[in-house]
């Protein structure tokens, strides 16, 4: 029977992987090589397999040490997220943030979730809405904190990610391929006018409106239903949905930046915490950006 993996052992795993060398690993570490090479040995014998290959350069993973790699990575992070929990001074106070409808189902619900119940003398209050609404909520300082799109570069704020938006069609249904295409867009839209289907017009793409709302679910709805395609952020696509690329004929729509604003009349710990959650929230969706941008 093998012993208990220690998170320790399993820290200085993670730290050797990403080095690809024991010498630099245990530099980042404050500890020598000798007493890095040893714990990797040990927590070799705790798992009863070979991790590392050895060779002249470094080391590389070995197939049980690749499957090791995410659970020791999600151990390591719960351990030091209890950790700065424990050590945090409570916070208390209320914080009012702004959320888009497009993140409402996936980002930042658990997040903001977590984030009161670690924290159950704040008062967390959401508008989710539009970026035109968060932006106003703000001004009237009504808002602490709002996650914002910005389609041309012209709203100063914390970069979160890049999420751009595009054309979506049911993969079941295949409306893209009628003419004149049939699209969903968002009712007396500005945005919808002057990207979603001038990016129509450009490329000389026949359309016609079969449907307008004021939410993107109403969007999606209408892709799921195989009533139109329409334009939908990158990570917001629904099951049974799929981007149309340039390889279908469609343009992308604009390279929207998701941005954090801040009121700059507020502040304080509690604001500070959960702007540090929100950044958090959408590590996954800059680290994806980040990897299809190259």
């Amino acid at each position: 029977m093998y012993p208990p993996l220690e998170s320790d052992l399993l820290r200085i795993f993670v730290a050797v992987s990403h080095a690809g060398n024991v010498t630099h690993a245990a530099e980042r570490l404050g500890r020598t090589q000798s007493a890095v090479s040893m714990q990797v040995r040990k927590l070799e014998a705790s798992v009863g397999a070979t991790l590392f290959e050895r060779g002249p350069r470094g080391v590389a993973l070995t197939m049980e040490g690749k499957r090791l790699l995410p659970y020791a990575r999600r151990i390591v992070g719960l351990v030091d997220e209890t950790t700065a929990a424990m050590r945090t001074a409570p916070l208390d106070g209320p914080v009012r943030v702004g959320i888009p409808e497009e993140y409402n189902r996936t980002v930042l619900p658990g997040a903001l979730a977590a984030f009161a119940e670690i924290h159950p003398n704040i008062e967390v209050t959401v508008l989710c809405g539009y970026s035109a609404q968060q932006l106003g909520a703000l001004e009237a300082d009504e808002l602490d904190l709002a996650v914002i799109f910005d389609w041309c570069d012209g709203i100063s704020g914390e970069l979160l990610a890049i999420d751009p938006t595009v054309w979506v069609t049911s993969v079941a249904h295949n409306r893209h391929l009628e003419q004149p295409v049939p699209v969903a867009v968002y009712w007396r839209s500005s945005w919808c006018r002057d990207f979603a289907l001038r990016s129509l017009e450009r490329h000389t793409i026949a359309h016609r409106i079969a449907y307008t709302c004021d939410t993107s679910g109403g969007l999606r709805s209408a892709v799921a239903s195989g009533l139109a395609i329409a334009p939908l952020s990158r990570s917001n696509i629904p099951p049974g949905a799929r981007e149309l690329t340039a390889a279908d004929g469609f343009p992308p729509i604009d390279s929207s930046r998701v941005i954090l604003k801040r009121n700059p009349r507020r502040g304080g710990p509690a604001i500070d915490g959960m702007a540090d959650v929100i950044r958090k929230s959408f590590g996954p969706l800059k680290t994806a950006a980040d990897q299809a941008f190259g």
